[in-house]
């Protein structure tokens, strides 16, 4: 396996639609805007999916989420200490950690775990070479909420005694959105964690198909999707131009001004050029 030699910047045009695109918990989870109504997708919960994909594909994964954990370790601390535990050297010790989970060579990973006893553990920390923005609408999107009853109860009542009531709630949802996910990945970086060129192949395929295995009450199957994914590999390490230059080139503009989008082809996307810096353009899943 070939380590990256070639900076390469990407772009993914996401659709949501009748769907719970990120709840923001201290918001009553309702989907994330900004103060002008755009929708915000966090970078933090577009890499667990991405990590979510790596899993379905047969990667380690260091963070692995609750209801996905495949080796039976209940914490992230136990995960690291059954393979790094007797390893005290930081180099050593970030070095093993990215030949071991592709997340961490990935995205880079804090370990600050301390031992049982005073002197015990290591602090390392490692930056990954992919970086990701938070994604965010490219019109302002509406949000709507609908009052639901929860059945939790589970417990048999008495002859006389009356049935527990439901639990009222609530349910939100964007009508519909069309995000904008920019990201990066850096030779410089790759190099220092191992990060290869198969690696960015399987984090393209992942960006390709990243609802797949996705869908939840707040997010019915089909209601998020991946529209485009461009892909832009540079011809050196540094790159020809700057990120932001590569990601202003992808833009959708509403065919009629002062609607309300309901659908992908309410916008007109564009796809701007740089002299020598031809991107591969994909269909998602």
């Amino acid at each position: 396996m070939s380590v990256l030699k070639n900076k390469i910047d990407f772009v993914v045009l996401v659709s949501v639609s009748m769907a719970n695109s990120n709840g923001d918990p201290l918001n009553g989870n309702r989907p994330r805007t900004d103060y002008n109504g755009f929708g915000e997708i966090s970078d933090v919960c577009i890499k667990r999916k991405i990590r979510n994909r790596m899993q379905d594909m047969g990667q380690k994964i260091f963070v692995q989420s609750e209801d996905r954990c495949d080796d039976g370790f209940g914490s992230l601390s136990e995960r690291a200490s059954a393979t790094l535990k007797k390893i005290k050297d930081r180099d050593e010790y970030a070095r093993l950690a990215c030949e071991t989970w592709m997340d961490v060579r990935t995205f880079g990973q804090v370990f600050a775990y301390g031992g049982s006893k005073k002197g015990e553990g290591v602090s390392v920390g490692v930056r990954g070479p992919v970086s990701i923005h938070q994604a965010v609408s490219l019109s302002p999107v509406e949000i709507e909420s609908l009052q639901i009853t929860k059945s939790v109860s589970g417990e048999k009542k008495g002859k006389d005694q009356a049935r527990a009531s439901d639990t009222m709630g609530m349910k939100h949802f964007v009508r519909f959105g069309l995000y904008k996910i920019k990201g990066s990945i850096n030779v410089q970086l790759a190099e220092k964690t191992g990060f290869t060129e198969e690696d960015a192949e399987i984090v393209k395929e992942c960006l390709r198909t990243l609802f797949e295995n996705d869908a939840s009450s707040a997010r019915p199957e089909g209601s998020m999707e991946v529209v485009k994914l461009y892909w832009w590999k540079h011809n050196c390490p540094s790159g020809q131009y700057s990120s932001a230059k590569v990601h202003r080139l992808v833009t959708a503009k509403l065919k009629e001004e002062d609607t309300v989008p309901s659908c992908v082809e309410d916008y007109e996307i564009t796809l701007d050029s740089l002299p020598g810096l031809e991107p591969e353009v994909m269909d998602g899943l």
